[in-house]
């Protein structure tokens, strides 16, 4: 096995594609949502209050401030696939190309990292989750094998005498930082 795309256990029986080319001269794989997913607005009201007191130097309480935090913060749309490669690359999740322009979502962390070791850890089976943002004015409805992102295999080079390269991986989604 060099490198591909497989189905988590617990979406087995749920008819999950498994990411594709859409065209013979893509780079990237298109990779679809595993379920219906509300992708709520940042555009609510909690959030609008917050930054109207924040530009007018008001004073915003800790229950005005936690609210807008949850409103910003981005979503993880699950997939139900994993990925796995060779241990010199590493998979890259980046925004669809009309994510942004049509449908008004976006990686809000630019690119998604998926290292070789996150292939069927212990915490969620190395599941991928797409992180997204919609900063549209209303919530997104994303359904069940809509779009949502593309992902691209590479190789990475390291430095040349590297020595301690860390720990083997106990986790799941972000786990691989201290």
């Amino acid at each position: 096995m060099k490198r591909g795309f497989q189905v988590i256990s617990k979406y087995k029986n749920d008819d999950i594609h498994l990411p594709y080319r859409a065209t013979k001269q893509a780079a990237g794989y298109d990779i679809e949502s595993a379920c219906d997913f509300k992708l709520p607005s940042i555009w609510k009201i909690g959030f609008l209050k917050v930054l109207w007191a924040i530009k007018h130097e008001k004073s915003v309480s800790e229950k005005d401030m936690q609210k807008a935090k949850e409103i910003l913060k981005p979503y993880l749309v699950p997939t139900g696939i994993k990925v796995y490669m060779q241990s010199n690359e590493v998979f890259i999740i980046a925004n669809r190309s009309s994510g942004p322009l049509k449908r008004n979502m976006v990686l809000p962390n630019g690119i998604g990292v998926i290292d070789a070791d996150y292939y069927n850890n212990d915490n969620n089976e190395g599941e991928l989750f797409v992180q997204l943002t919609n900063f549209g004015l209303t919530d997104r409805k994303i359904k069940k094998g809509e779009r949502i992102g593309q992902g691209i295999f590479m190789p990475f080079l390291t430095v040349d005498n590297e020595e301690n390269t860390g720990e083997t991986r106990t986790g799941g989604f972000g786990s691989s930082g201290k």
